[in-house]
């Protein structure tokens, strides 16, 4: 493995090289580098988490980049005054890595990213809507689209055409996520040659579902992907998925599916499927490190016979009430495991300020409860659970499993899903939902279950932990084997490659 991660070293380093005589410029809602007031008043700044934010920060060692993004807090605000709205070195080692904050109305990035972002999109691409009553759209949500998604998109570009003016050869563009729908299209108006790849790290639905929306706002969304030159989706099923919508909605468009491409106008975009991965190397670094060993013999008394594990943020999408009810099954209807199995949740707080997510949770809490208290014994009770922010404890509990429940409804990837079984040490058991997109790659090696299926998810939990022990090590290294060889490293030569090789190609024209 360390040759294989060495070669793919070598081979980014000399696809930054390709790069190096441009510019590229990353935009996203939320930075690499967040900004806080410390208890003295002053100004601290640390690294964003995330394995996406490590691998394209990394970036910043071979090439220089142009980060743009949202100002979250006060923190960023405060930074974002002092470079008076200019891109700023990045603090620490980052020497070839500059940030630009753009700072909102707090009620206009209230309107895009409370009403819009979230949850609009954010439920939509998750099918979370209960279609016969939500969502309802009403004159507050068309507001919040033209005077909060549509500027703060159109702020995005503007930042980003002032950036590619300060390069002496045409930039390379990357756009993230569901925020950015539309600032493609207002960089293609003043920047037609630049190239730019749009990457939706969230499942892409079905065109019924984008339906629900209406037809402005899905045709903008859509219109807005295609001034793009690569839209960068998790999976093949939503690649296909794309290419229905702009195939039904698009005036023009000629879409090939053996290709995965569709021709608007004079432009062709390409569309394609970017399995997005984890670090395996920082992760396998980190199970060696002082703390998380700290956490495992902390958490390691709290492991019975067997223990089933599960690490997710603390959403509906996730499924989490299936899962305990899947769990009580399993108690009441095999006795057996009843004082010898411990279910371990780790579950982060996330959008705790949106009622749907508040009622989710205090759901959890009434379910934990009533399992442990239908159960309990005085030396025994089934469930902990730990909720709080804490990547590092989370990573020791995933030491720990003999089952590793991961059942969600739908994701675009889901990377826990690959964390797992990279730092697990018991030849612990996956069971994943089949709607997630690492299924694609995971699903040959692990238990999959249909998210809505509690019998199936009951039945699966049997399974896992009534296992052989030579079948629980066969799958647990042949997901190892999978995940190794197609780590964060490997999804980023694919996603910038292509973007490289475009970019080199509409350069020689151009010559």
């Amino acid at each position: 493995m360390e040759t294989e991660q060495a070669d793919s070293k070598r081979q980014l380093k000399e696809l930054c090289r390709r790069l190096s005589p441009r510019r590229l410029i990353l935009a996203s809602n939320r930075g690499p580098i967040e900004y806080y007031l410390a208890e003295d008043g002053e100004l601290q700044s640390r690294r964003g988490s995330g394995g996406v934010v490590t691998a394209l920060s990394s970036l910043s060692k071979y090439l220089e980049i142009d980060w743009i993004a949202s100002a979250m807090g006060q923190g960023d605000r405060e930074r974002a005054q002092r470079a008076e709205g200019k891109h700023f070195k990045a603090p620490g080692d980052n020497d070839s890595l500059y940030l630009r904050f753009l700072v909102f109305p707090r009620n206009t990035y209230h309107k895009y990213y409370s009403v819009i972002c979230n949850p609009l999109l954010w439920f939509l691409q998750h099918y979370m809507w209960n279609s016969p009553t939500t969502p309802n759209i009403d004159i507050v949500t068309h507001d919040a689209w033209d005077n909060g998604y549509v500027p703060v998109n159109q702020a995005f570009a503007k930042a980003i055409i002032e950036e590619s003016m300060n390069s002496k050869t045409p930039p390379i563009v990357i756009l993230n996520d569901y925020h950015l729908y539309l600032a493609a299209t207002y960089v293609r108006r003043q920047l037609p040659d630049i190239v730019i790849q749009h990457f939706t790290h969230i499942p892409w639905p079905s065109l019924s579902y984008w339906q629900l929306l209406p037809v402005s706002m899905r045709q903008a969304i859509f219109q807005g992907l295609c001034a793009a030159d690569i839209v960068g989706l998790q999976t093949e099923r939503d690649v296909y998925n794309f290419l229905r919508c702009c195939e039904s909605s698009i005036d023009n468009a000629k879409v090939d599916y053996e290709r995965h491409t569709i021709q608007v106008e004079d432009r062709l975009i390409q569309v394609k499927a970017y399995p997005i991965s984890i670090d395996v190397a920082g992760l396998k670094k980190l199970t060696i490190s002082a703390k998380l060993k700290e956490y495992e013999a902390k958490l390691r008394p709290l492991c019975g016979e067997q223990t089933i594990v599960r690490v997710d943020r603390a959403e509906p999408s996730k499924n989490i009430i299936r899962g305990f009810r899947a769990f009580d099954k399993l108690l009441e209807r095999y006795p057996e495991f009843r004082g010898k199995v411990r279910f371990i949740v780790f579950l982060v707080p996330t959008r705790t300020h949106l009622r749907p997510y508040q009622r989710y949770m205090q759901q959890v809490n009434e379910l934990i409860e009533t399992i442990n208290s239908k159960y309990a014994t005085e030396e025994w009770y089934p469930i902990d659970l730990f909720y709080e922010n804490n990547y590092v404890q989370a990573i020791a509990g995933m030491r720990l499993y003999d089952a590793f429940l991961v059942n969600a409804v739908i994701d675009g990837m889901n990377l826990v899903a690959k964390e797992g079984p990279t730092v697990n040490n018991r030849d612990g058991v996956l069971i994943l939902s089949e709607s997630v997109g690492a299924c694609e790659q995971l699903g040959e090696h692990a238990l999959t279950v249909a998210p809505a299926d509690l019998e199936g998810t009951t039945q699966a939990l049997y399974t896992a932990l009534t296992m052989p022990a030579d079948e629980r090590q066969e799958r647990a290294r042949a997901l190892k084997k999978s995940i190794e060889a197609e780590d964060i490293t490997d999804w980023l030569l694919h996603l910038l490659g292509d973007a490289v090789s475009l970019a080199e190609e509409r350069s020689g024209k151009a010559t």
